[in-house]
């Protein structure tokens, strides 16, 4: 009974997410739908100004409304990531 169940569940789930493509992509082509509007990336010459008045990291974020890794990815020279 609950395999039943949990087929009829995964088909429903496929046939809304064909759906929901569907209706995105009519949106986009009647340009309706942009997605979410990037706010550290307008930031930018913000955050490097900041940088170049000596602010830390976390004060730029708290100061501009942004996450600190915002921060780190816009600034000028990033340095180089540590792996493990």
């Amino acid at each position: 009974m609950l395999t039943l169940l949990g087929g009829v569940y995964q088909f429903e789930r496929e046939i809304l997410l064909e759906r929901q493509k569907i209706g995105i992509e009519k949106a986009q082509r009647e340009g309706k739908f942009k997605g979410r509007v990037p706010t550290a990336k307008r930031k930018t010459d913000e955050i490097k100004t900041l940088i170049a008045e000596g602010l830390k990291p976390h004060q730029i974020a708290a100061q501009l409304n942004i996450g600190v890794a915002s921060v780190y990815r816009y600034r000028e020279h990033p340095s180089p990531r540590r792996l493990g």
